[in-house]
């Protein structure tokens, strides 16, 4: 793949491709393209639909068209030998949709990051399973490792809607309960909630021995409030309207983000949660690197 195929690593150029399993297919081969350039090399990012043979295996899943080409024994891949089970949680509440000019929303680029890690994982013989929530959980797939599943998933995310209002706590601790086998958590969202409550539902995942990266996901703006002379805010959930000149506040509201994300960084690295930091203009290699890094140390 070329460096100008990479470009599928853009969230702006992403948005404009047919459908999420176009989406994903791209990212990914960008991605690993990318790798194969970068220090990151010595990742596992071999997509094998087979494992070598070991004493003990049975005879009957060897595969001998491939004994007949490569003269080496191999056994073929079935969806109970999967590494790793995986569950991608997604925030699809209505704080999501936000989006500044010229850029997709939060919920696209999380639901677009959702299928590429979602591509990658079945890709490497794992596990995955979706769950989507705003004041509840509205959709919960359990992991499996089948392409044919991998399609339901990636119907799920096409389908996804930013409606409702943030639970997002609540919603967490549900899907907690429905994990009955641990693995690897996945949390893509704004965490648009009460920081306290956000950070006791994400041990709550530990809690029950999973493993968990948080993808906090937000807008540029919302980092910088980098906002004009005058403008309009309107809550995403209440509909409540605020004129004012945003750089009186800017400072201040600078210093409150920065609070709030630093807050949950240090609070997820005391208890072992991998806490990763995007907005909707970051390419996606940022993303899929750390759930990378991720899993060579699961496996």
């Amino acid at each position: 793949m070329s460096d100008g195929d990479r470009s599928y690593l853009l969230p702006h150029v992403v948005a404009k491709l047919a459908n999420m399993e176009l989406r994903a297919r791209l990212v990914v081969e960008g991605f690993i393209a990318g790798l194969h350039r970068s220090p990151y090399h010595g990742f596992s990012v071999e997509f094998a639909e087979h494992r070598p043979y070991m004493p003990g295996d049975e005879i009957r899943h060897v595969d001998w068209k491939v004994y007949a080409r490569t003269d080496r024994y191999t056994i073929k891949q079935y969806e109970e030998e999967t590494n790793l089970k995986s569950y991608l949680v997604l925030d699809t509440s209505r704080s999501m949709a936000f989006a500044s000019a010229g850029r997709i929303s939060k919920l696209e680029y999380a639901s677009y990051l959702a299928a590429s890690l979602a591509y990658m994982m079945v890709k490497q013989s794992d596990a995955v399973g979706l769950a989507l929530f705003d004041e509840t959980v509205t959709t919960y797939l359990p992991p499996r490792a089948s392409r044919a599943y991998l399609q339901q998933i990636h119907a799920a995310l096409q389908n996804a809607r930013a409606a409702a209002r943030t639970e997002a706590a609540r919603s967490m601790h549900l899907v907690a309960e429905r994990i009955t086998r641990r693995g690897l958590v996945i949390v893509l969202s704004d965490l648009m909630d009460e920081p306290e409550r956000i950070l006791t539902a994400l041990k709550h995942f530990r809690h029950k021995k999973n493993e968990v990266i948080v993808m906090h996901v937000l807008d540029p703006l919302e980092r910088t409030f980098a906002f004009g002379d005058d403008a309009t805010f309107r809550d995403m959930e209440t509909d409540e309207r605020m004129t004012t000149q945003p750089w009186h506040i800017r400072r201040a509201y600078a210093e409150a983000m920065h609070a709030f994300t630093e807050r949950y960084k240090r609070e997820c690295r005391e208890h072992h949660i991998d806490y990763v930091l995007l907005d909707t203009a970051t390419p996606f290699d940022t993303a899929l690197t750390g759930y990378l890094s991720k899993r060579e140390r699961l496996l």
